[in-house]
């Protein structure tokens, strides 16, 4: 399955530590990256891949959610196909 992953928060050392190495963790193939800092901000989207037979989005939104409580930031993840739906005009 391909994913969109959101990452906000505030700015500090080891999001995308924290953030990259639970996705390795659960098998999830980080395929496209993109982030930037706004001021003490900062915001990432991963395009990602990963076997949904052996996890599910909501297992793995879980996952990350405790990554998000930890870390003090907001994670989302959406299928690539909803996401794109969403957003095309």
């Amino acid at each position: 399955m391909y994913a969109i992953i959101t990452v906000t928060g505030a700015d500090h050392t080891g999001i995308i530590a924290a953030v990259t190495t639970a996705l390795a963790h659960n098998d999830v193939n980080i395929l496209d990256v993109s982030q930037t800092l706004m001021d003490k901000w900062f915001t990432m989207i991963l395009r990602v891949e990963f076997d949904e037979a052996a996890q599910d989005i909501a297992t793995l939104q879980k996952k990350m959610d405790e990554v998000g409580t930890r870390e003090a930031l907001v994670i989302r993840i959406q299928s690539e196909a909803l996401f794109t739906a969403v957003n095309e005009i």
